[in-house]
C-alpha cells in the first residue's frame, strides 16, 4: 500500500519534462511497453482488496437468504425482492457511475461507490423489517454495481497489455476469496448472537468496516494515465508515465512515433448512442447478449445454491457447512486462470470454462450423497470463477477510453438486470420440477453464450486496449484529443 501513497506523493510533485505533452496514444503505447514495476502490483493489490469486500456484499444475502427467511418470518416474494433488490441497485450503478468515471475520472468514481455500498450496508444491519432490508440493500447495490466495472476498466488502463489478463486475474484471485469468506464467516456467526445482537448483523458490518478502509486507501490512488490523456490533461499524463518509467529496471524501448495526425482528431462524448456507432455494433451486440446471459449460471448458483440444498432436503446449518466448502473453488478458480488467461484466446477460454460449468452444475442437480454434493458444489464455482475472471479481462477490452467505463457500465448493467430476475425465474423452476430442471435451464442459456462469444467475438489477447474501433460521424467534443485507437 505504501508503494501506491510514495507513487502518488512522487507523481503530484514530479516536475514537468520539458518535452510536448504527449497525446493519449503514444501515452498507452509507453504504457504498453512497461514491464511490471512495483507500482503495478500495489494498484493491483489495493483494487483486489476492495473487490474482495464488493464480492463479500455480492455474496452476502444469497448465503443467508434463508435465515433472513425465518428471522423476518417474510414469504416467497420477500424472499425474492430480498435477493433482487442489490441487483437492481447494481444495474443503476453500473449505468451510473460508468458516466462519472468516464465525465471525472476513475479515482473519483472509485471514492463515490466505495462510500455507497459501505453506508448502506451498515445501514442494512441495523434492518428492523423485510422492508429496511430491501431498501439497503437496493441503495448499497448502486455502490457495488459499479465496483468491478471500474475495477476491471481502471487496470486495463494502467497495466501492460501482456500482462494486463494475469495480473487482473490476480486482482480476482484476491476478490473471490470474500465469497468462502461469506460462507465461513456465515456458518461461524448465525448460530451466535455476540453482544446480544444476531448474527447475520454483524455480516453486514464486517463488509461495510472493510469497505471503508478500502475507502482510504484508494484515496491515494493514481488517476488513469490513458484517461488523463485522452481528458485532455496531457502534461499530467506525462509526469505520471515518466514517474511510471522511473520504476523500471531498464529503460522501456520507446513507443514508435505515430505515422500521421490522426491521434490529434476529435474524440465523442460519453454517450449511451456511442455503442451503438459504426465500428461498435458487432462488439456491443456480443457484450449484450453475454452480458444477459452470463448471469444465469453464475449466480444462478451462488445465489440459490442454500435453495437447492433445502430442496435436497438439508437443514441450514448443513447447507450452510456445504456453501462454505463448495465457495472454496471461487479462489481456486481465479488462480487456475494465471498461467493460462494470457496465453489462450480469451473468448476461447469463455466458452470452455462455461461448458465446464454446466457439467459440474448437472453433477450437482443430480447428486445426494454429502460428499459429491461438495465435490460437485466445488468443481462449479471453480470453473465459473475462471468463467467470471477472462469475462471481466474481455468486458474491459472492448471499448476505447473514452467511452470505456460508459459502455462498459452499459453492458454490465444488462447483467444486473438479468441477476435481478433470477429469482422470479429461477426460484419457481427449483420449486416446481427441482433441481434437474433448474440447471437443464442454466445449460440452455450457456450454449447461446458460446455461440455468441466465439460467433460474434474480437480477438484481445496481448492486443493493446487502445486498438479498438472508435465511432465516427458522431457529435465531437472540440476539447478533447482522440485516443489512438485503431480499426482492427
Amino acid at each position: 500500500m505504501s508503494d501506491t501513497a510514495t507513487a502518488a506523493d512522487r507523481v503530484a510533485a514530479a516536475p514537468a519534462t520539458g518535452q510536448t505533452p504527449a497525446t493519449a496514444g503514444r501515452i498507452g503505447a509507453r504504457l504498453d511497453r512497461m514491464p511490471i514495476t512495483p507500482l503495478h502490483r500495489s494498484l493491483t493489490l489495493v483494487i483486489g482488496v476492495g473487490l474482495l469486500f464488493d464480492t463479500f456484499e455480492n455474496s452476502l444475502s444469497g448465503t443467508i437468504a434463508k435465515v433472513l427467511q425465518n428471522d423476518f418470518q417474510f414469504g416467497t416474494t420477500s424472499l425474492k425482492l430480498v435477493l433482487a433488490s442489490a441487483f437492481i441497485g447494481q444495474f443503476i450503478g453500473s449505468l451510473t457511475l460508468g458516466w462519472v468515471a468516464d465525465r471525472y475520472g476513475r479515482r473519483r468514481a472509485f471514492l463515490v461507490n466505495l462510500a455507497l455500498y459501505s453506508g448502506f450496508s451498515l445501514l442494512g444491519a441495523f434492518s428492523p423489517n423485510a422492508a429496511w432490508l430491501i431498501a439497503t440493500r437496493f441503495l448499497a447495490g448502486i455502490g457495488i454495481g459499479a465496483e468491478q466495472m471500474l475495477s476491471d476498466c481502471y487496470l486495463a488502463e494502467v497495466l501492460p497489455a501482456r500482462k494486463r489478463g494475469r495480473y487482473i486475474a490476480w486482482a480476482y484471485t484476491l476478490a473471490f476469496c470474500g465469497v468462502p469468506a461469506v460462507g465461513f464467516a456465515a456458518l461461524w456467526l448465525v448460530p451466535l448472537s455476540p453482544l446480544g445482537i444476531d448474527g447475520w448483523r454483524w455480516l453486514f458490518v464486517l463488509g461495510s468496516l472493510g469497505s471503508a478502509v478500502v475507502w482510504v486507501l484508494r484515496r491515494r490512488l493514481i488517476e488513469s494515465p490513458r484517461w488523463l490523456a485522452t481528458a485532455g490533461h496531457h502534461e499530467e499524463a506525462e509526469r505520471l508515465v515518466t514517474r511510471m518509467e522511473a520504476e523500471c529496471p531498464a529503460p522501456p524501448a520507446p513507443p514508435e512515433a505515430p505515422a500521421d495526425a490522426a491521434e490529434r482528431a476529435e474524440v465523442p462524448r460519453p454517450r449511451l448512442r456511442d455503442v451503438l456507432g459504426p465500428g461498435l455494433g458487432r462488439r456491443t451486440a456480443m457484450l449484450w447478449i453475454f452480458s444477459t446471459l452470463s448471469v444465469v449460471g453464475y449466480y444462478g448458483f451462488g445465489t440459490l445454491v442454500p435453495q437447492i440444498l433445502a430442496a435436497k432436503g438439508y437443514g441450514i446449518v448443513a447447507g450452510l457447512g456445504f456453501t462454505a466448502l463448495s465457495f472454496l473453488g471461487y479462489p481456486v478458480g481465479s488462480a487456475l486462470a494465471l498461467p493460462i488467461i494470457d496465453r489462450v484466446e480469451r473468448r476461447t477460454l469463455v466458452a470452455a470454462s462455461a461448458a465446464a460449468m454446466v457439467v459440474a452444475g448437472m453433477g450437482f442437480a443430480m447428486t445426494g450423497t454429502p460428499a459429491l454434493i461438495v465435490a460437485s458444489g466445488f468443481a462449479y464455482t471453480l470453473f465459473s470463477n475462471l468463467f467470471s475472471s477472462v469475462s471481466h479481462v474481455y468486458l474491459s477490452e472492448q471499448y476505447p477510453t473514452a467511452i470505456r467505463a460508459t459502455a462498459s457500465g452499459t453492458a454490465y448493467s444488462l447483467s444486473k438486470l438479468s441477476a435481478a430476475a433470477l429469482p422470479f425465474v429461477l426460484l419457481p423452476v427449483l420449486q416446481t420440477y427441482g433441481p434437474g430442471a433448474l440447471f437443464g435451464v442454466i445449460a440452455g442459456t450457456t450454449a447461446v453464450l458460446c455461440a455468441t462469444v466465439l460467433g460474434l467475438g474480437e480477438r484481445t489477447t496481448g492486443v493493446t486496449v487502445d486498438h479498438v474501433p472508435v465511432p465516427t460521424g458522431l457529435p465531437k467534443d472540440r476539447n478533447q484529443p482522440l485516443d489512438n485507437a485503431r480499426s482492427d
